[in-house]
């Protein structure tokens, strides 16, 4: 008997990083569109799957290779035996596949449109369609294939009606002549319930670049590593200055935002309904986190104090899910990456209107994390709180220093509310670890033990 593909993906889908239903038996999984790309040997397929588990539906995209026979090298990629026009072949997850991912590039260049498939290139570029690619395995949620050391291409693999915010922010930005945003080269989209959908983003990979926890974990080590009268100042690995440049970087991204997108403000009322959301939240966590319990009167104590600020808060498009793996340090200035959101938020809520302030408090609580999280499990743990302590808030410090010499505002007012979107991430993290990390579960409870 005969395997469909559906079959085929269904067995294979779960096991991949970017699934977002794990643990979830999938009740129907169906090829909501097909397009065919290549026809012949190879072939290449894009499929758009609608997978049913319980009353939830999600959409994913896949790119399927065909090859009568698989090279050793693409056999880490099958996905199995499947019958195509009465000859058996392999099917596979043909983004390993450098000879087939080449042809996104050639129709980019040449704004190819194969069936529901549109392919764009932005206007005053030339794309290079002799690279070859290589998958990035970093990713949990997209993936990426990097061509060359030029370009790097994010697929989404969970597909949501509408223009993704990373194509419509990057596109702004760089528009405007932003030096913190990578350059965008192409994008593939297509029609899902009636709006254009993004699919996949090529920008300018930065091949000379580091990343910020990369580079901020290094100062960690380095500190730690140190004799113990020698200050988070005086280590080598001293990342202050750094964190200070990010802090301007960060306030200028936000006021180029400000000016490309519309802004607006929350009115008193509303800044009450967000305490009061805040605090649900917070009851919410500590029924499922009972160790949060004996920390929860801070929380409440900022989320009063939010209630009774008075005052409208101003508010534009931001980053929203900002923290040191989102940015990198290229030879001349930092960068900033992944305008997308939370992957699993809705697209509404993801290109609506925040306070810059948010991605602030997820910059800080990044700090936390790395000053703390290589004590989990450390034998030394204890004796090193102290440093992590300092290290953190030295660099948390600089990057405050820095976002307001780059013009972000953060007045008395303002850090009422940043307290309160900070301590309400920690509770985030609180609930998180507890159900995937447990040993992380210190880190983000120190937050609420911290008198900022």
């Amino acid at each position: 008997m005969t395997t469909s593909l559906q079959e085929l993906l269904a067995g294979w889908i779960t096991g991949q990083r970017w699934f977002a239903g794990k643990g979830r038996a999938i009740d129907d999984l169906s090829i909501e569109h097909r397009t065919d790309i290549v026809t012949g040997d190879p072939g290449l397929l894009h499929l758009i799957l609608s997978i049913r588990q319980g009353e939830r539906c999600t959409r994913y995209q896949v790119l399927i290779g065909l090859r009568s026979n698989l090279p050793d090298r693409l056999k880490h990629a099958l996905i199995g035996p499947w019958e195509r026009d009465g000859d058996e072949c392999a099917a596979y997850d043909a983004a390993h596949d450098a000879e087939l991912t080449r042809i996104l590039l050639e129709a980019m260049e040449s704004f190819r449109r194969e069936e529901e498939l549109a392919f764009h290139r932005v206007p005053d570029v030339e794309i290079d369609t002799s690279l070859r690619s290589l998958v990035l395995t970093a990713e949990q949620s997209n993936t990426s294939l990097v061509y060359g050391d030029r370009y790097i291409l994010k697929l989404f693999r969970q597909i949501t009606p509408g223009v993704n915010p990373e194509l419509e922010v990057v596109g702004a930005l760089a528009a405007a002549g932003s030096t913190h945003v990578a350059r965008p080269y192409g994008w593939i989209d297509t029609e899902l319930d009636g709006e254009t959908t993004t699919l996949a983003i090529m920008q300018e990979f930065l091949a000379n670049a580091n990343e910020g926890w990369a580079m901020a974990l290094t100062s960690v080590r380095d500190l730690y590593a140190s004799a113990p009268e020698v200050s988070a100042e005086e280590a080598g690995g001293d990342f202050a200055a750094e964190a200070s440049r990010l802090g301007i970087a960060t306030a200028e991204v936000h006021r180029e935002l400000g000016t490309a997108f519309p802004t607006g403000v929350i009115e008193t009322p509303e800044v009450k309904r967000m305490a009061e959301r805040l605090r649900r939240r917070l009851d919410e966590a500590v029924a499922e986190v009972p160790q949060l319990a004996a920390h929860a009167s801070v929380a409440h104590a900022a989320y009063d104090r939010l209630a009774d600020l008075g005052r409208t808060v101003a508010v534009q498009r931001v980053h929203g899910d900002y923290h040191l793996g989102q940015v990198m340090r290229t030879p001349s200035d930092w960068v900033v990456l992944d305008f997308e959101g939370e992957p699993g938020q809705p697209l509404s809520e993801r290109r609506g209107l925040d306070s810059p302030l948010r991605d602030v408090a997820g910059m800080l609580r990044s700090f936390d994390y790395a000053a703390r999280h290589l004590l989990a499990g450390h034998p030394e743990g204890a004796a090193l709180q102290e440093r992590a302590d300092e290290w953190s808030t030295r660099n948390r410090a600089a990057f405050l220093a820095g976002y307001s010499e780059g013009g972000g505002r953060i007045t008395a007012d303002d850090a009422v509310l940043l307290r309160a979107l900070e301590l309400s991430k920690a509770v985030y993290e609180v609930v998180y670890e507890a159900r995937n990390r447990p040993s992380w579960l210190p880190i983000p409870l120190a937050a609420f033990r911290s008198q900022r």
